[in-house]
């Protein structure tokens, strides 16, 4: 027995480590970057202050906490009609399956993509408007937020109220009818009592998913802010505030201290059963036809919102072309790009599901079957308990923290720590509830024969837990691969997985790639669901076979076999968890918040020029590359950088991070002499002639007919807070009216936008393609060439004045370890690719370019002041006050 105890002690010795250095610390890092001064010099408790009396704080979290208590309710109302369903009617047994199999199809689909799917639903051009000419509500904002979050947290309450009910002893019934009881008691005695606990526990859970999720409100959120938007915004908005930002996420933890303690409450209340009987349930064939259409009626509505992503993307250009299409489908999987993040999240979720079964079961081993001090196994159940409420957004921020500037920063390994971390609850219950279950006495005889405890839990309890295990090993792979919050701080460029790259292409408004790459999530954890539910279910049907000599000659081969499944996954992580080998380290990695013309043009230009495989290229939108520059100076993982020259020079300001350039640069304004302009963008105002026709609304001449009321709901502009397109729209305010007027201005504006204040310089232009709104404001050249290609679109150029940003190319100083071809690439792209970039981006930069007079605005305008991160804070200030 002490042999045992030695061993058991190792193990939690190894997860002690684990946890303390990849939970405790990091979390530390975010309580003390929480009262550290921007310095690091001091500690203050001003970042409380000012996150603590901000109005738009404030509103943010009481819209949290409004949305996620009326979506708990109705997804625990609309849960527990779909359990009733199953275990309280007489529906045949085939259609309480398909109840319980569809009930769970929205986990296997990350949350990011079910705004789309809404949009592309229930939006003015969406699939059900279309079908039935017309729309029934408002996408954005808190209905936008409802219908997302009850589909993402129906699954979870659902799988809660059905595994309770089907521990509920139905004789009681019977004896509430002999007893004289209405139908209405004997439901409210023998059904709501004993689920009393199951039903606080659902709400719950699901109050603490909807309160915690970012990837919803990232697309349907529209002006009603939420408290993970907020965090997101701290931490990559166009100016990073880590203090503030480590504020929001301490505050995120409130509901889940408050859920530990009322849960820790309700566990008394909870009823329990010496036995379950199994009766006939009395026939009622109203009961049973209302909730099998009820309950049907519920799985289509939710499953219908995902019809959308089988549509679209073969659908030429919606909602204009509808001829069928592949091309979409072929251009993803040729674009290497968007398949290897693919690759990339399966890696991540098979070695997140190795790693996560093995600490999940080393831990319910202590626990459940070792007699080490209930101290140490105290321990281990706090840490489950804490890691089921920390919200992944928290990890990944701590993580961000902790981590930044280390080996581990930008690697697959981060990414697989975080996941185990974030997810290693619920597996370690399931263990720790398996093992519980199991003979007691297995240890004891297995000693007397001869066999130590290691030998007895490899040949005689891990046989018998095997089902368990592949469950746990699903239950791994399938939130690895759908999780976004978890890994949305954390992905680099060789490392990122899909859900983060469909939040890059978000900002891009590329819902084709989006939607193909949420099927292959889909495809993908449908076909894992399968085969581990088959693989559990045949362990399962040998664990009632259990005979100990068998299992010592079978014990050896299923450990061999699992070793070198260990071993194969380590290696794999070894050779890519810090970017894929030796080639792909020599790689020059660029980060551009360039638009698609602009990276293809240089894409080609490198290719043409001798460069093809020695770069990768990694978009973001403007605030969050540009926060990145701010936040992580040189420890940043770019080699060279494409981005708004502005930002360029604020960083050089603050951070000194980038080299002079080694060639010559003819531009006809002045530059300085660590970067080179690559595009210049004007904003103008992008009209729907369709939508405007179809609604009677006069054609705007200025920015300030844009605060008409007549254009109320038929707007949409970009929020400067998130992108620098919305700082065109400004500087043209501000430059004709002055401050004073631009505010006037500016608020009737924002008015008319209502939920359509986006976050994407892109966004507007797209909603304007597909009907959403009439009138935009955004990048010029996109207009022209939309109008161009015969779409329904034309651009106005705004009588204030039409203002342009210029984009440079700049090469990240990293002193030893910097890349000499970034330098040849950054000059390659300057002598090489104007022209290609010109035919997108026709304003001339360079002595001896030309702008054509059909991309020549009619009235170009230079702001008075030079353009710097101060004067940007400033104007989102002033934009702040006009919400």
């Amino acid at each position: 027995m002490p042999r045992r105890n030695r061993e058991t002690k190792l193990i939690f010795a190894v997860l002690a480590v684990f946890f303390v250095a990849f939970l405790a610390v990091p979390m530390i890092q975010v309580l003390m970057k929480s009262v550290m001064t921007d310095s690091g010099a001091g500690m203050t408790l001003a970042n409380y202050v000012e996150v603590l009396t901000g109005k738009d704080f404030l509103k943010a979290l009481g819209n949290s906490f409004v949305i996620s208590t009326c979506s708990a309710v109705l997804t625990t109302i609309l849960a527990f009609i779909l359990a009733y369903t199953v275990h309280y009617t007489n529906t045949g047994k085939g259609y309480k399956g398909l109840i319980t199999k569809a009930a769970v199809i929205p986990m296997l689909i990350p949350t990011i993509t079910y705004g789309f799917a809404i949009i592309y639903t229930f939006g003015k051009q969406g699939l059900l408007t279309r079908l039935v000419g017309t729309q029934f509500f408002d996408i954005y904002g808190f209905n936008g937020l409802l219908i997302g979050y009850v589909i993402y947290t129906l699954p979870i309450s659902f799988m809660l109220i059905h595994n309770t009910m089907g521990y509920i002893d139905k004789k009681f019934m019977i004896v509430s009818r002999l007893m004289g009881d209405s139908p209405f008691q004997t439901f409210k005695i023998t059904i709501l009592r004993p689920l009393l606990g199951t039903l606080a526990t659902s709400f719950i859970q699901t109050f603490f998913l909807c309160f915690t999720d970012f990837g919803i409100p990232a697309s349907v959120g529209g002006s009603y802010e939420v408290v993970a938007s907020v965090l997101y915004t701290e931490m990559l908005g166009s100016v990073p505030d880590f203090g503030n930002g480590a504020v929001v996420a301490l505050v995120m933890l409130v509901p889940s201290i408050v859920s530990i303690t009322v849960l820790t409450i309700l566990e008394r209340y909870n009823v329990r059963y010496n036995k379950i009987s199994q009766i006939e349930l009395k026939k009622s064939p109203a009961r049973d036809w209302i909730f099998s259409i009820v309950s049907g009626g519920i799985l289509v509505s939710v499953l219908s919102v995902f019809v959308v992503i089988f549509v679209v993307p073969f659908v030429d250009e919606w909602p204009y072309r509808m001829n069928f299409t592949t091309e979409h489908l072929g251009e993803v999987f040729s674009d290497y790009t968007l398949s290897s993040v693919y690759t990339n999240s399966l890696l991540v979720a098979l070695v997140t599901a190795l790693v996560g079964t093995l600490m999940s079961y080393g831990a319910a081993l202590v626990t459940a079957r070792s007699t080490v001090n209930a101290k140490l196994k105290g321990v281990i159940e706090s840490i489950a308990l804490v890691t089921n409420t920390i919200p992944g957004m928290v990890i990944g921020l701590a993580y961000l923290f902790c981590f930044s500037g280390t080996s581990l920063q930008n690697t697959f390994a981060i990414l697989i720590i975080c996941n185990t971390v974030h997810f290693f609850s619920t597996p370690y219950l399931m263990m720790k509830n398996s093992l519980s279950k199991m003979n007691a006495s297995w240890e004891t005889t297995a000693m007397l024969m001869g066999d130590n405890w290691a030998k007895t839990i490899v040949r005689v309890v891990t046989p018998n837990a095997m089902a368990t295990l592949i469950e746990v090993f699903s239950y791994y792979f399938v939130n690895a691969m759908v999780t976004v919050s978890a890994v949305i701080f954390l992905a680099g460029t060789r490392t990122m997985v899909i859900t983060t790259k469909i939040k890059e292409l978000q900002y891009f408004n590329k819902y084709n790639e989006i939607f193909i790459l949420s099927l292959l999530i889909l495809f993908t954890n449908v076909i894992a669901k399968f085969v581990f539910q088959k693989l559990a279910n045949r362990s399962q049907r040998k664990e009632n076979l259990v005979d100990m000599k068998k299992i010592r000659k079978m014990g050896l081969k299923r450990v061999a076999a699992f070793s070198l499944a260990a071993v194969t996954g380590i290696s794999a992580l070894g050779l890519t968890g810090c970017g894929g080998g030796a080639s792909a380290e020599d790689q020059v990695i660029i980060y551009s918040n360039a638009d698609d013309e602009a990276v293809e043009a240089m894409k080609n230009t490198l290719d043409e020029n001798g460069y093809e495989g020695q770069y990768v290229f990694q978009t973001f939108g403007t605030s969050e590359l540009g926060g990145k520059l701010l936040a992580e100076g040189t420890n940043i993982e770019a080699d060279m950088v494409t981005m708004s020259t502005f930002y360029v020079d604020s960083a050089q300001e603050q951070n000194e991070m980038f080299k002079d350039l080694e060639f010559d640069v003819d531009t006809i304004d002045e530059f300085p002499s660590y970067c080179a302009p690559i595009t210049a963008q004007e904003g103008t105002i992008i009209v729907n002639t369709e939508v405007l026709e179809e609604n009677g609304l006069p054609m705007p001449a200025s920015l300030k007919d844009l605060a008409n009321p007549e254009y109320e709901g038929f707007i949409s502009v970009t929020d400067i807070a998130s992108s620098s397109t919305a700082w065109l729209l400004i500087q043209g305010l501000i430059s004709e009216y002055g401050e004073d007027g631009a505010k006037e201005v500016l608020t009737g504006i924002y008015k008319n936008a209502g939920d359509h204040i986006e976050d994407s310089g892109s966004t507007p232009l797209e909603k304007v393609r597909a009907g959403e709104v009439a009138l935009g404001f955004g990048l010029r050249q996109q207009a022209v060439a939309d109008k161009a290609d015969g779409l329904p679109i034309d651009y106005v150029d705004p009588a204030e004045g039409t203002f342009s940003l210029t984009e440079s190319v700049a090469v990240v100083d990293k002193g030893d370890e910097s890349k000499d071809k970034a330098m040849e690439m950054a000059q390659c792209i300057i002598e090489n690719g104007r022209e290609e970039l010109q035919s997108y981006y026709p304003l001339a930069l360079y002595n001896g370019e030309e702008t054509d007079a059909e991309n020549k605005s009619a009235n170009p305008k230079v702001f008075s002041e030079p353009l710097t991160v101060d004067l940007l804070e400033q104007h989102q200030a002033l934009s702040e006050e006009c919400k």
